[in-house]
């Protein structure tokens, strides 16, 4: 065989294999989940197969859903500390993140102006680097008094509403003033309340897994097998 003949049909035979390359469709990737918040989503004091995102981790694969859950919630943390390590939480590169901070500010009677302008950076942050953003609310005590609760209260609408990111109202409901279903100081849940929080998150968290799934389909969100 001729040196130039040679030579031609190891170039065609580069060329092929770099159309092959192109032609051929991105590995799918599991979609990265973030709980970002506070002790409520941390899993304070369970054990780790306890606690939110384990359960909620669970949930998502039972319901066919192909998700790595990170925990990036810290017990006592307001939201200043939160926007204090938006940064570093971001290391996960998440897909979806929930943004769930305000309890720590509001026992603390912290100005829900300041409360506000923390978690509006939090999800600036988050959406600039590309990440959908669900909103856990909070809502305050009733010692707190009318002016505070209003005031309070109103962050979390607002900001779904400003930024158009979907709010869950309430990230205890069902759970908090239900004695069997928290830890014995009246203020976490316990690993059945943790399972009551999973039941009532999950279908808007599934709901934006279907949504990424269709806006990126090398994420592997949607369903792959139904719930049985």
């Amino acid at each position: 065989m001729s040196k130039s003949l040679f030579s031609s049909l190891a170039k065609v035979a580069s060329l092929a294999l770099l159309l092959a390359s192109l032609a051929a469709p991105a590995l799918a990737q599991p979609i990265n989940v973030l709980i970002f918040g506070d002790s409520l989503t941390s899993g304070f004091d369970l054990p780790e197969a306890q606690g939110f995102p384990a359960q909620l981790k669970h949930r998502l694969l039972a319901d066919g859903y192909d998700v790595v859950v990170w925990n990036g919630s810290n017990a006592g943390d307001t939201s200043a500390d939160g926007y204090a390590r938006i940064n570093q939480a971001l290391q996960y590169n998440p897909d979806l993140v929930l943004v769930e901070f305000g309890a720590n500010d509001m026992l603390d009677h912290t100005d829900p102006r300041v409360t506000y302008r923390y978690l509006d950076a939090i999800i600036r942050i988050c959406k600039a680097r590309g990440a959908r953003v669900i909103l856990a609310g909070m809502l305050s005590l009733p010692k707190n008094g009318p002016n505070y609760i209003v005031g309070f209260n109103n962050i979390y609408p607002t900001l779904a509403h400003t930024h158009r990111v979907p709010l869950y109202p309430f990230m205890l409901a069902g759970v908090y003033g239900h004695p069997a279903l928290m830890q014995s100081d009246n203020e976490h849940p316990n690993a059945l309340g943790a399972a009551v929080m999973v039941a009532g998150i999950a279908p808007l968290i599934e709901a934006n897994l279907r949504s990424i799934r269709v806006a990126s389909p090398t994420r592997r969100g949607a369903p792959l097998l139904s719930r049985r």
